[in-house]
C-alpha cells in the first residue's frame, strides 16, 4: 500500500473528523480509508487515532505526527509544483525588507513583476536603513548589501556589491586627486554616521610592500602581494542617510565611498569621477536573508529564485557586474 497515501488519508481524516467526510472527499468507501490507517499504525506500531461510532480522535502521538504529515504533505506539494508549470500555484501573503535607497531602485520595481507572475501572491514591501529583524518582525525575506554578520539565519549571495570612491570634476579641480588611500586623510570626506556595513571603515586592497607607510590603516588579512585594509576617513559632513549623502557628493561636498549600483548612472554621465580604482576593495555581496530553509513556503522559494535570476542578468545593472 502506498505509504504517501496513508498519510494522505491520516490528515483528511483527521482534520476532516471522520472516516465517512474523508472518504466522501475522496469519493472512495469509508472501508477503504479505515484501512489505510490501520495499516499506518500497523507500520508505525503506535495507535494515531481512536475510533467510535460518533467521533475520532487524536492521540498524543496522532497530534503530534499529524503536524509532520502536514508539513511534508505541503513540501511535496511545493516540490512538485516547482518543477510543473500545471502544479499548485503560489499564494499567501510574501513580507519583504530592503534597505531604503537599495530597495526603491532594485526591489521595488520587481515587485509588480513577480506578482503579475504569481497573481495569488500579496505582497508588502518595507524600506528601512535599519537593520530589520527577520524572525521577530515576521518578515519572509530581507535583501542585504554588504558583509553579512554571524547569525542564526540562512543568507543566499545574490550579486557582487562593488565599492568606489567618487567625487565631482569640480571638487577634483579645486582639492586635487588622492593618489594612495593614505591620502585620503587630507581631504574632506563624506561619511555614513551609521551603517552596518561601513562599520569597519573603507576598505581598500594594497601592496603589502607599503605596511610600514600606512600605519594608519588597519591590516584585516592578506592576499598574494597584497593586503585588505580598513580605513576611517573624516570630514566636515556625515549623515546617517545614503541618499543625503550621495546629494551631498553630487553638490561638490567632498569625496565618497559608495556602492557602484549608487554612482554608476553619475559616473557614465560625467557628473562624478571615480578615484582609487587601483586600489578597490574585493566586492561584498547583495545576499536574501531568511529565518531557515526548512519548510519554506512556495512563495518565498519562487521569490529568492526570482531575484536571483534577475540579478545574476549582467543587463539588470546597466550591462556591469
Amino acid at each position: 500500500m502506498d505509504r504517501l497515501k496513508q498519510l494522505e488519508s491520516f490528515v483528511s481524516v483527521a482534520t476532516r473528523g471522520g472516516l465517512t467526510a474523508a472518504a466522501k472527499a475522496e469519493g472512495v468507501a469509508p472501508a477503504i480509508m479505515g484501512r489505510r490507517l490501520d495499516a499506518l499504525e500497523a507500520r508505525l506500531g503506535v495507535k494515531l487515532l481512536v475510533r467510535t461510532t460518533r467521533r475520532i480522535t487524536l492521540t498524543h502521538e496522532g497530534s503530534a505526527f499529524l503536524e509532520d504529515c502536514q508539513r511534508l504533505l505541503t513540501e511535496f506539494a511545493n516540490a512538485e509544483a516547482s518543477v510543473s508549470a500545471g502544479g499548485v500555484k503560489a499564494s499567501g501573503h510574501l513580507r519583504v525588507t530592503a534597505p531604503a535607497g537599495f530597495g526603491r531602485r532594485h526591489v521595488a520595481p520587481l515587485v509588480p513583476r513577480f506578482h503579475a507572475l504569481h497573481p495569488e501572491v500579496t505582497i508588502s514591501l518595507n524600506l528601512s536603513d535599519r537593520v530589520v529583524d527577520v524572525r521577530g518582525e515576521s518578515f519572509d525575506c530581507a535583501v542585504r548589501v554588504g558583509d553579512m554578520p554571524d547569525s542564526s539565519l540562512v543568507s543566499v549571495r545574490l550579486a557582487d556589491n562593488r565599492r568606489r570612491c567618487v567625487a565631482t570634476p569640480e571638487f577634483v579641480r579645486r582639492h586635487g586627486m588622492p593618489r594612495h588611500p593614505n591620502e585620503l586623510s587630507r581631504f574632506a570626506c563624506l561619511t555614513l554616521s551609521s551603517d552596518a556595513s561601513q562599520t569597519r571603515g573603507w576598505a581598500f586592497r594594497v601592496p603589502r610592500t607599503a605596511r610600514d607607510q600606512e600605519r594608519t590603516l588597519t591590516a584585516a588579512g592578506e592576499d598574494g602581494g597584497e593586503e585588505l585594509i580598513y580605513l576611517r576617513p573624516g570630514g566636515p559632513l556625515d549623515c546617517s542617510d545614503g541618499q543625503v549623502l550621495h546629494d551631498w557628493c553630487l553638490a561638490g561636498h567632498g569625496i565618497a565611498w559608495r556602492s557602484t549600483w549608487e554612482v554608476e548612472a553619475e559616473i557614465d554621465a560625467g557628473l562624478l569621477v571615480p578615484l582609487l580604482d587601483e586600489f578597490a576593495a574585493p566586492p561584498n555581496g547583495i545576499y536574501a536573508v531568511f529565518a531557515g530553509t526548512k519548510h519554506l513556503p512556495l512563495r518565498v522559494r519562487l521569490w529568492l529564485d526570482f531575484l536571483k535570476e534577475q540579478y545574476g542578468r549582467p543587463e539588470f545593472w546597466g550591462g556591469r557586474g
